[in-house]
């Protein structure tokens, strides 16, 4: 029997080699859901790819999707967002820092009606396990100031780990194109529309293989940027598509969806897969 996806969980990826693996049969042992997971990489010959199409051998619910933005984490998550056919998208990193039995209970939270659903490691209940003390530190005043003071709906508007609303995203567009800054600028945008999000405790562990590609001195502005952002008075839906770097966002999804249907065959063999029923 095949079905829809209700949730399509988003993993970029960048040479992760066999670590993929393990990361891939936890996510499937965890989601229950009818589900697509689209392992997003930059290039052809990423070694996650050998990895992640042998599982997807065993599992046709995974697939690899080659990210036609640019390369860098923020355009891969945009792009696995735009080509997602779920209602529900889900990014979780491909390193293991994520608990996947949490996938569910956040794309549930957006199926009743939030846009954004966090994973947050600073609320009761939440906990951060290893990682560098000064992006800890940065991350939590954020994340509380934010809370308190922009009234986010969540303490950790930094975390990559979130469900979204396919619409939500699609009506608002993604304009980050540097690094995991996304979290944030979609959660800041959903603050100044007044539209809900949620969040629910988790508990992050630092990688245990492999080495963290997360630059803070690279990545700190665009997080300044979108930390600002969510600090102004309330828009209207029409106030922020007049915006110009969210209507080429918007555009740049139009055009990802329309390729997975009338690309030259070389490139609609990527995404042909997009287009098929996902096994449950």
């Amino acid at each position: 029997m095949t079905l829809t996806p209700q949730v399509s969980v988003v993993i970029p990826v960048y040479n992760e080699g066999e670590a993929i693996v393990p990361c891939l049969e936890r996510i499937l042992r965890a989601v229950l859901m009818p589900a697509e997971v689209l392992v997003v990489h930059d290039m052809a010959e990423d070694t996650t790819v050998p990895f992640a199409q042998s599982v997807a051998a065993r599992d046709p619910r995974v697939r690899t999707v080659l990210n036609t933005y640019g390369r860098g984490p923020a355009n891969a998550i945009r792009f696995g967002i735009d080509v997602a056919r779920a209602p529900v998208a889900v990014v979780t990193m491909a390193d293991g820092s994520d608990d996947p039995r949490q996938i569910e209970d956040l794309a549930r939270l957006v199926e009743r009606g939030v846009v954004v659903a966090a994973a947050s490691r600073y609320m009761p209940g939440g906990q951060q396990v290893g990682g560098p003390r000064f992006k800890r530190a940065l991350s939590r005043g954020a994340g509380r100031t934010l809370y308190m003071f922009a009234r986010v709906g969540t303490r950790d508007a930094t975390n990559s780990f979130k469900a979204y609303s396919t619409a939500y995203v699609r009506q608002v567009g993604i304009e980050s194109k540097t690094g995991f800054e996304i979290g944030i600028e979609l959660t800041a945008k959903a603050a100044r529309l007044r539209l809900p999000v949620a969040e629910i405790p988790t508990i992050w562990l630092d990688r245990q293989l492999g080495e963290s590609r997360f630059d803070v001195g690279r990545f700190l502005p665009s997080y300044l940027k979108w930390y600002r952002f969510a600090f102004g008075r309330r828009l209207t839906m029409e106030q922020l598509a007049k915006r110009p770097a969210s209507s080429a966002a918007r555009d740049d999804a139009q055009a990802a969806r329309a390729a997975s249907t009338v690309a030259p065959a070389e490139v609609r063999d990527t995404f042909s897969s997009n287009h098929e029923a996902v096994q449950n």
